[in-house]
């Protein structure tokens, strides 16, 4: 059961601790704290958001090592539900951005530490999508007004609070997915604020990504051509029709003996299709997952499905990582409205994932009737945008940066071969990033990129293959 509960959080999308002291006179009032994944101290502020100081957002701050008073950069969380101290472990590959600027985290309201709408969602993950949808209904009953006023609009707004309450003048921003989308929108309606940006798996103002079939369908595509060229990899023959026959001929016996990732019995609970193709999905995210498929895939054609199991369960550590009143509040407020039932059916054709994704969304806001909050059409603006695209990315690939941002006259374009969603911390990412950000308008010579490529294939139950010309183990 846990681990069914897992995949479904793990469809939709780590918890961190705070401790700290007072701090000096002469700025807003913060603590020191620290947060998962990052072992250097960080300045913590409550940023108030009504008169009297009852309602607050939380402000990790890391502050530049040398002080140099360069334009601080913005970290925007995606999920939509994901809160911006979840991506403090990124942190580490930013270290030379971070000696000379500093670098925010505000958790948008919702999310994280600014009061996470969680709706008793977390570990305790419903099995099912039925019982999930009750669950959900019952939560929007007791919180119907508030899921009502999150936004992202109101997270703009709030961004703009943070940047006067910290005495920041123009900022940069990063944003990873969901993020992205946050950052494009706070372009349009801040943009005498904003210095540059930083898109990572570029979610644009005007394109549907919960429409992620067809980008699923891709990805995987992309990882069978990328098997075929490995000597290793390509001994695992015709895995992707074995996965097609599996999904194809899942039934209640098959669902019912998938072993648990941890025990190797079988579950508690039986794993519907719909699960088990959010989880190949999910596994197309990263490519060190993702190099595991081929193996785990040609295994279940002997009747082992275990490694198939491990890659589910390389996920669990995500189950408590998503606000799901958040994320809903906004996915069916912003995306799920303007998608129609025409559109699904073009998406889903003749792929894997069929509408496994949509319907997990599809039942949620059935029962989350917020009113729909449309953006507009994006006006053009000129501030330097540099755009970070994985072209194995199963939910935002590098087309959606090509083709839906004509409205941006100043952007540079990196297309990691291979990658999943997220790339910023890979290879010489980083130091592109500083680059741009130390000199937008300058061209970037990108040419380190193509050195990034995936991680080996998993060769057997022991790895990847060592000997990576392709002799026998």
């Amino acid at each position: 059961m846990v681990r069914r509960r897992r995949l479904l959080l793990v469809a939709l999308m780590v918890a961190t601790g705070l401790s700290g002291t007072a701090v000096a006179q002469g700025q807003p009032p913060s603590e020191t704290c620290y947060l998962d994944g990052w072992g250097d101290p960080l300045r913590c502020y409550r940023v108030p958001l009504d008169g009297d100081g009852l309602e607050n957002l939380a402000v990790m701050v890391a502050p530049a090592v040398n002080g140099s008073g360069r334009e601080p950069l913005y970290l925007l969380a995606g999920g939509p539900g994901q809160a911006a101290s979840d991506l403090a472990p990124l942190l580490n590959a930013f270290r030379r951005i971070n000696r000379e600027r500093a670098i925010v985290m505000a958790d948008r309201r919702g999310a994280g530490r600014s009061g996470a709408f969680r709706c008793g969602f977390g570990s305790d993950m419903p099995a099912d999508l039925e019982t999930f949808s009750r669950q959900l209904a019952q939560c929007y009953l007791q919180k119907a007004d508030f899921a009502e006023t999150l936004s992202s609009r109101q997270t703009v707004a709030d961004l703009e609070r943070v940047r006067r309450f910290l005495g920041h003048g123009r900022i940069a921003l990063w944003g990873g997915s969901w993020g992205t989308r946050t950052a494009l929108l706070y372009q349009q309606w801040q943009p005498e604020s904003l210095s540059a940006l930083v898109l990572d798996a570029v979610a644009p103002i005007d394109t549907k990504v919960f429409l992620t079939a067809g980008a699923a369908e891709n990805a995987l595509q992309q990882l069978e051509r990328d098997c075929v060229e490995d000597v290793v990899c390509a001994r695992f023959g015709d895995w992707r029709r074995q996965l097609d026959r599996l999904l194809s001929q899942w039934d209640d016996g098959r669902a019912a003996n998938f072993p648990d990732p941890l025990t190797g019995a079988p579950s508690e609970q039986p794993l519907a299709r719909w699960a088990l193709a959010n989880a190949i999905r999910t596994a197309l995210y990263d490519p060190k997952a993702a190099a595991q498929l081929p193996y785990a895939i040609d295994q279940t054609r002997l009747g082992n499905y275990r490694p198939l199991s491990g890659i589910a369960g390389l996920f669990a550590n995500r189950t408590d990582s998503m606000a799901m009143g958040l994320t809903f509040s906004v996915a069916c407020a912003e995306e799920l409205n303007r998608i129609s039932g025409e559109e699904v059916a073009a998406d889903s054709a003749n792929t894997f994932l069929g509408t496994a994704f949509f319907d997990l969304f599809k039942s949620g806001c059935e029962v989350w009737p917020v009113q729909p909050k449309p953006y507009g059409a994006p006006e053009p603006r000129d501030q330097p945008v540099l755009l970070i695209s994985g072209d194995a990315d199963p939910i935002t690939p590098p087309v959606y940066a090509e083709r839906q941002l004509d409205y941006l006259s100043r952007k540079q374009h990196l297309v990691v071969a291979g990658g999943g969603h997220i790339n910023s911390p890979r290879g010489c990412i980083p130091e592109l990033i500083a680059r741009f950000l130390d000199s937008p308008g300058k061209p970037l010579d990108d040419s380190c990129v193509a050195e990034i490529r995936r991680p080996p294939f998993m060769a057997d139950a022991f790895g990847p293959a060592l000997d990576m010309g392709g002799a026998e183990q």
